[in-house]
């Protein structure tokens, strides 16, 4: 089966995982998921595989595949998976879930090889550019960095306290982290190569980017460049751009009929795609306000890169 140069894939709490042609909005495939909801997505970095993750497990699908069947599942998780994502190469997996852990999963072999423990459900995991940090949210509030290397927790730190943190994005060359509250409130750090095994987090900007949660939080790609944006999905129905250089808005995306779940960008930074309940939007254009998506799960690769949080 070919595939398009851009492979977008949504996923719901209607059981199914559905790709589309980004062009014509046209659904050339749908996957059912009769064992729980899709809470997250990711596409690996080479575009053969998809990583669905539900309740409490997560499901290997072959993206050139007709066969609706996972290729391989992960199943130690006891809850909610609430994050997926991949090491640059492919190699491993990482996952974070509302059982209070964070996992890492190797492709070649059975089973999970790592766990770090939490002690509060975890709503969102990023990998450091580094390949070698793996930074995570949690509903009391925490973020804590697991250093890879040293197999353990480098560094933790509370912004709010019992104010959970939705979302988590870096910047590409791992200069910043933003982390997104139930508050509406985004929180920036520079990051600092401190001592050879841990990374520094430096206060640079407190952002009051919403009256509502932030369900969604994240930095433009590399493309984007010399331009640097970060994107915040709203239970107020809306998603707001702000230019990282001093963060000002830029521009509010409106026209979403309910919370906004998700956003994505464009390889090149230059559209967003948003979702929220019930409506697909494929293609936001950052010139223009416009909305929305589907609900819970959306991941865009183009290129051979995969664009998410």
């Amino acid at each position: 089966m070919s595939q398009p140069s851009v492979v977008l894939a949504t996923a719901s709490y209607d059981h199914t995982i559905k790709f589309w042609e980004a062009k014509s909005a046209r659904c050339y495939r749908t996957i059912q998921y009769p064992e729980s909801q899709v809470n997250r997505l990711e596409i690996t970095p080479d575009k053969r595989f998809l990583a669905a993750a539900g309740n409490p497990h997560i499901r290997l699908f072959d993206i050139n595949s007709n066969s609706p069947q996972p290729l391989r599942s992960f199943d130690s998780h006891t809850n909610n998976v609430m994050a997926v994502g991949f090491q640059c190469d492919g190699n491993w997996m990482y996952s974070g879930s509302e059982d209070g852990t964070v996992k890492i999963w190797d492709l070649r072999a059975p089973g999970c090889q790592r766990e770090y423990e939490s002690r509060a459900a975890v709503n969102t995991v990023v990998l450091h550019p580094n390949q070698t940090e793996l930074i995570s949210g949690d509903q009391n509030g925490n973020i804590r960095v697991w250093d890879l290397r040293a197999n353990s927790c480098s560094c933790e730190l509370v912004p709010e306290v019992d104010t959970a943190v939705r979302s988590l994005t870096v910047m590409w060359d791992g200069s910043l982290i933003v982390a997104a509250n139930n508050r509406g409130t985004c929180y920036v750090w520079r990051l600092l190569r401190g001592t050879e095994t841990m990374t520094n987090f430096e206060p640079l900007h407190k952002l009051q980017a919403h009256d509502g949660y932030i369900l969604k939080c994240l930095l433009s790609p590399e493309l984007c460049e010399p331009n640097r944006y970060l994107a915040t999905a709203s239970s107020d129905h809306t998603v707001k751009i702000w230019n990282v250089d001093g963060f000002t808005l830029e521009k509010t995306l409106i026209g979403h009929e309910r919370w906004v779940w998700d956003c994505v960008f464009s390889v090149d930074g230059a559209f967003l795609i948003t979702e929220h309940y019930m409506a697909v939007n494929l293609v936001v254009m950052m010139a223009h306000d416009g909305g929305c998506g589907c609900r819970l799960g959306i991941r865009l690769a183009n290129d051979g890169v995969v664009v998410s949080s």
